[in-house]
């Protein structure tokens, strides 16, 4: 009887070993990104990785879900997201040489909140045949008498240009990133809207001549034989070469406060921050690795070079509350 009961328990404990070898993970990332990834890690790990993919909603899943919730990490789309996840009390800190020795310091919260695991620019796309190459361009000079109507840009609520204008007022304090906010909407050529892509193609069919995106959708419309046009139009410009360097914004990753798999979320971060898993970021979604000295896919590398701001993303997203007061206060949206 008693080896009996032995066997039971020992079976018992196995299966429990067995199903506490995964981690949960709750996606703003595309399957066909991430995917690949996580299906790499299993192969090397054995730990099993289990996704829900969305494209809205999974912050206030984590929060409603709260101390029951099974997502062990959420990996975002933008720099944002985390932040957001941060401020709602929803994080676990992440604490791991590897990605420490990985990831630059700038790219990771300092208390380990969230880290970093892809970039993109902010760039400015100027039109070919009215515009030219910018080469020497600088945000501030968006908001130029010389560039009225001939701006697009999507929502300035939107995460993305949230973030350039944060970037502004760390660096310009709140006055003046007001009147270049008022500057810029001052140039524009018609009511933010569409996303980063329609602005591309609102160049090509002349409607503005320049137009604020990020760096992966160039690269993405150049791959998309409907959109491919929109982007032969357009040249990519990086702007203050010749002073801060230009805007980053991020994808990245937290790890949740009511992890149930905090030891095998923390190997799959480090996974995630390595050369391979960074190396097919880069090469699968025309993303810059965060991790230094990772190969560029061939298309991103075609690009050139640039000097990136190195202010680091904590200290830009203090101003993340004044900015989006300040887009309401000059009206940018309307």
């Amino acid at each position: 009887m008693k080896s009996a009961i032995a066997t039971l328990l020992a079976a018992v404990t196995s299966l429990s070993a067995v199903a506490a070898d995964e981690v949960n993970i709750y996606s703003y990332r595309q399957p066909f990104l991430i995917q690949p990834i996580l299906d790499d890690f299993t192969k090397q790990t054995g730990i099993k990785t289990n996704v829900v993919f969305a494209k809205k909603g999974l912050i206030e899943r984590v929060k409603r879900e709260g101390k029951h919730g099974r997502a062990d990490l959420v990996l975002t789309s933008n720099f944002s997201a985390m932040i957001q996840l941060e401020e709602l009390g929803l994080t676990n800190p992440i604490d791991s040489d590897t990605v420490d020795k990985n990831i630059p310091a700038s790219f990771r919260d300092p208390d380990g909140h969230w880290v970093a695991l892809t970039k993109r620019v902010r760039n400015v796309y100027s039109s070919k045949g009215r515009a030219g190459k910018l080469t020497s361009l600088s945000y501030e000079e968006l908001a130029s008498p010389k560039y009225k109507g001939k701006i697009c840009t999507r929502s300035g609520k939107h995460p993305y240009n949230l973030g350039l204008v944060a970037s502004m007022i760390a660096h310009h304090g709140e006055a003046e990133t007001k009147t270049w906010l008022q500057g810029v909407k001052a140039n524009l050529a018609r009511k933010p809207q569409g996303n980063d892509r329609a602005q591309v193609k609102a160049v090509k069919e002349g409607l503005c001549d320049l137009a604020l995106g990020n760096s992966y959708y160039f690269g993405k419309m150049l791959e998309d034989s409907k959109q491919k046009a929109w982007a032969d139009a357009v040249y990519i410009n990086f702007p203050n070469q010749s002073d801060r360097g230009s805007h980053l914004n991020v994808s990245g990753v937290v790890m949740t406060k009511y992890s149930k798999n905090k030891e095998n979320a923390l190997k799959l971060i480090e996974f995630m921050t390595d050369n391979k898993a960074q190396n097919m970021y880069a090469s699968m979604n025309m993303e810059y690795p965060v991790k230094p000295g990772v190969e560029l896919s061939k298309l991103v590398a075609s690009w050139g070079t640039f000097k990136e701001d190195s202010l680091p993303l904590s200290e830009i997203s203090k101003y993340r509350p004044m900015a989006l007061k300040l887009i309401d206060e000059v009206k940018f949206d309307l």
